[in-house]
């Protein structure tokens, strides 16, 4: 575990990795210019111009160390909140620890000691988090496991009738897929039929597959793979954005390891494994390359599993190009030989739900959204504000960012609720750029004041009078729209946390900040009304982003040179390959109102 480091090791790394210290690199002098003989003149230059090096050198260097020593201050908060058990708050610091590296204006790709220092700490970072979620507390939104997950160690019997039933069922089913039944694929169709754990969760993936089946087909469409190979993320992530594997590191709703040539780009910001579209995308032409490798489905499909080139190799080992003969020859991980008839079964009962108890299913409403492209910063809480919808909605139509942010000075698709990409673009105009990632906007409602405003939003009254062009004595009406300078951004970052004091109970809080007893226990996950004195509190719904992983892939067992992506998507738990690779729709009728600035300005013109 990453605390097996001293914190304050951590970031420079443990004693076998330690780099040189900052400010020791040798600086190479500039070349004497030539003078005339006897003339010192090119020997002062050459020592004026080396000893300008040198204290530029050391510049940097103490600007590289001051840095790291508030990147370190924030990871060693992270750990200690992350041993109080407090993840939210331990998430908190890490990101900001990763921030404050990010938002530096340094180059973290080219200063070697930046580099390490930034690998190090998401390596850290990491570690802690697949801890937290073996222990099943991650700092990531709790996730149902996936059907072949559960049925991971079950073994099928042989069932002669169900078969029988099975095939009579094929002859009537449509499908662009080849679907087969065997004794291999009715056992699956068993244990989802009859087991509570496995019919449950194919029921739930099959629920959360109306988010996202439109726009799967089309991708799927597109690229020339049978509609129903769909249900491949029944068996990776029962249709969950951001399933992570916590023994492997792959992550979305296609498990795609960290690694991987696959098209999507993955930083400290973001990562496009958890964005469904993209990762959709990747997903489908991955599938067709695999097809066109091997010419057979579900060899593509073991392929997908355990990688490319350990299919390859058994094919070639056994001389035959065929699943099932593998299967039988027992050349396949067992993950592997569940992993195809899992899907098979899946698709099966998909399509005759009457059948095996399924037709009930009530399909989630489709994720719809606007989507503008922004290459600056802007805090999640502005784009709620000016979209007049709840934080918690902008980070599930978001899940792929890692921040609250989204990047500075690199493009990214921001998904806004559907309708709202007008009042988006009219209102955010008012929010000078370089101030979008701080400031908040906010419309007021009935009875509101300024003084109560600048209360709530953590800002100065003077503040948003300078900056919504008001007098002091100026009234507010109902709906009027206000820019808010946030003094200070990380006063009012992330989940509001509070420390409890004596003779605090949890009623006492609940009513402090206007939430009620019920959420207070949910959300600090307590079991009695008791509060210790000194505990931290949530006091506001703890927001979830994507998981943030820096799983490095490790090395493929006998991959060949010639297939250097030629692994599976996501991890086999007993082999080495790695696999790399509830919204409610709503339509926002409300054009922008003019906001307060543009409201006075109108009134002064009037009167010229």
């Amino acid at each position: 575990m990453v605390a097996g480091c001293a914190p304050l090791v951590m970031l420079a790394g443990c004693p076998q990795e330690q780099v040189g210290a900052p400010g020791k690199t040798a600086v190479q002098a500039t070349a004497p210019a030539i003078g005339a003989a006897g003339d010192g003149s090119a020997e002062q230059t050459a020592s004026a111009m080396s000893a300008a090096q040198a204290a530029d050198a050391a510049a940097k260097a103490a600007k590289v160390q001051q840095l790291i020593n508030k990147t370190e201050a924030a990871y060693r908060s992270g750990v200690d909140n992350y041993r109080a058990g407090h993840l939210d708050a331990a998430r908190l610091d890490f990101d900001s620890a990763v921030d404050l590296m990010l938002t530096s204006g340094m180059d973290l790709k080219t200063d070697p000691q930046l580099a390490d220092e930034f690998d190090h700490l998401l390596n850290a970072v990491n570690s802690l988090e697949m801890a937290a979620l073996k222990q099943g507390n991650g700092f990531s939104p709790t996730l149902e496991a996936a059907p072949l997950d559960a049925a991971n160690e079950v073994t099928f019997p042989a069932n002669a009738a169900l078969t029988a039933k099975v095939a009579a069922e094929l002859k009537t089913t449509q499908s662009d897929f080849p679907l087969v039944i065997n004794d291999y694929v009715a056992g699956f169709i068993s244990y989802f039929s009859n087991s509570a754990a496995g019919h449950a969760h194919l029921l739930r993936s099959l629920e959360r597959a109306g988010k996202y089946k439109e726009m799967i087909s089309k991708n799927l469409r597109e690229q020339g793979v049978p509609q129903d190979l769909i249900y491949l993320a029944v068996a990776e992530s029962g249709f969950q954005p951001q399933a992570l594997n916590a023994r492997s590191g792959a992550g979305g709703m296609w498990q795609f390891m960290p690694t991987g040539a696959y098209g999507l780009s993955r930083n400290g910001w973001f990562d496009e494994r958890f964005d469904p579209e993209k990762s959709s995308i990747a997903y489908a032409k991955y599938m067709k390359t695999l097809y066109n490798q091997f010419g057979d489905w579900y060899l593509a499909m073991a392929a997908y599993d355990w990688g490319p080139g350990n299919v390859q190799r058994a094919v070639m080992r056994t001389g035959y190009a065929d699943f099932w003969e593998l299967y039988r020859r027992n050349v396949l991980p067992g993950e592997t030989k569940n992993y195809v008839p899992g899907i098979i079964a899946a698709i099966i009962m998909a399509k005759n739900p009457e059948q095996y108890g399924l037709d009930k299913v009530v399909q989630d409403e489709a994720v719809i959204s606007d989507k503008v492209t922004v290459d600056y910063a802007i805090d999640l809480r502005l784009v709620a504000d000016v979209t007049n919808s709840s934080l918690l909605e902008i980070v599930a139509l978001n899940p792929s960012l890692l921040r609250m942010t989204t990047p500075r000075d690199m493009a990214f698709d921001l998904h806004i609720p559907p309708g709202t990409r007008d009042v988006f673009d009219e209102r955010i105009k008012e929010i000078p750029e370089d101030k979008r990632a701080s400031w908040r906007f906010h419309v007021v409602r009935s009875g509101e004041t300024l003084d109560g405003i600048s209360t709530a939003m953590h800002a100065h009254a003077n503040d948003i009078v300078a900056a919504n062009g008001l007098a002091l004595g100026d009234g507010l009406d109902a709906g009027d729209e206000l820019v808010i300078p946030v003094a200070n951004a990380v006063a009012n970052a992330g989940p509001q946390r509070y420390a409890v004091r004596h003779g605090d109970t949890l009623i006492t809080v609940a009513d402090r900040f206007g939430v009620s007893v019920e959420e207070l226990r949910r959300w600090n996950h307590l079991s009695s009304n008791v509060v210790k004195p000194g505990s931290s509190l949530a006091v506001a719904e703890p927001v979830k982003l994507a998981p943030v992983t820096h799983v490095r892939a490790k090395k493929a067992h006998g991959k060949s040179s010639s297939h250097a992506v030629a692994t599976s998507v996501h991890a086999s738990s007993t082999h080495s390959d790695t696999k790399q690779s509830s919204l409610t729709s709503r339509q926002s009728s409300t054009s922008p109102k003019k906001s307060t600035a543009a409201k006075k300005q109108n009134a002064t013109s009037k009167t010229k």
